[in-house]
């Protein structure tokens, strides 16, 4: 497999889902339970992060056994795709969510072509939730149960942003001094804060109108909710508005901000 389109994305998407959420079933049983440890970053990790990526992986190896996977947990031994096709994987994002109890933590998972994510799932396992979406295919909500029976997809679609009732969605864990300063310059704004890529759902399926992340984030941290929110009609892009570069050695984005609505976003204060 060295290429995909959007078509190719849709049939593969009725086996990622089913492995979202039998991932989050998983990663929801195992909540409050095993140690805590530290990567070489000094981020921590779980049991329930490996035992999500192993899962996630194995589904992939099985379902698409040609599309390579760079997932989080095995990234510091893996070289960036030079662009091409590929699974991006965050098995368990918003850790430190999960770890303090929150129920704002999630499963990405991103399919890339050609430096861009086209399929984007996000899976939120303690609120029974899954977001996806196909770039140019649309994007749906569906919900979960503890057997892991799925609700009818419902189309989503991100809101235009009134211009003196902004809902912004922000870092329960991450809020730095510059998405702030941002925040404070819009009229009105009012902030919902949200653990993990969940922000990127809420964004897709209207609940809030801009998700600034002004900060540096991983690619796998990004790439599912990108994929979601333009699927639902949105924009995201730098601060600047440039594209965002995903699969840069040290796999880092520098900000950017994600908008329910394809208009330009209120700019972003000077670094």
């Amino acid at each position: 497999m060295t290429t995909m389109d959007a078509a190719s994305c849709a049939v593969l998407m009725p086996a990622l889902t089913t492995t979202a959420v039998r991932t989050a079933l998983l990663v929801r049983g195992l909540a409050g339970k095993g140690d805590v440890h530290r990567k070489r970053d000094g981020s921590p990790v779980t049991e329930a992060d490996l035992a999500a990526e192993a899962a996630i992986r194995n589904d992939l190896a099985r379902i698409a056994p040609a599309l390579p996977c760079v997932s989080e947990e095995q990234a510091e031994d893996q070289a960036p795709p030079a662009g091409g096709t590929y699974a991006l994987v965050d098995p368990l994002d918003g850790t430190r969510e999960f770890i303090a109890g929150h129920d704002e933590y999630a499963i990405n998972i991103a399919i890339m072509v050609d430096g861009r994510p086209l399929l984007g799932i996000v899976a939120a396992p303690a609120l029974g939730l899954v977001w996806r979406g196909i770039i140019g295919r649309g994007a749906e909500r569906i919900t979960f149960a503890a057997d892991g029976a799925l609700s009818p997809p419902q189309p989503i679609h991100g809101r235009k942003p009134a211009p003196k009732d902004l809902v912004v969605v922000v870092s329960r864990s991450h809020l730095d001094d510059r998405t702030q300063a941002y925040i404070a310059r819009l009229p009105g704004a009012r902030t919902m804060a949200c653990g993990s890529a969940v922000k990127f759902g809420r964004v897709a399926e209207g609940t809030a109108d801009l998700y600034p992340r002004l900060a540096p984030v991983r690619d796998w941290d990004a790439a599912a909710g990108h994929a979601l929110v333009e699927a639902a009609g949105g924009r995201i892009a730098t601060p600047k508005g440039h594209a965002l570069r995903y699969g840069t050695a040290e796999r880092v984005i520098d900000g950017f901000i994600a908008c329910g609505d394809r208009a330009e976003p209120p700019a972003s204060p000077p670094a």
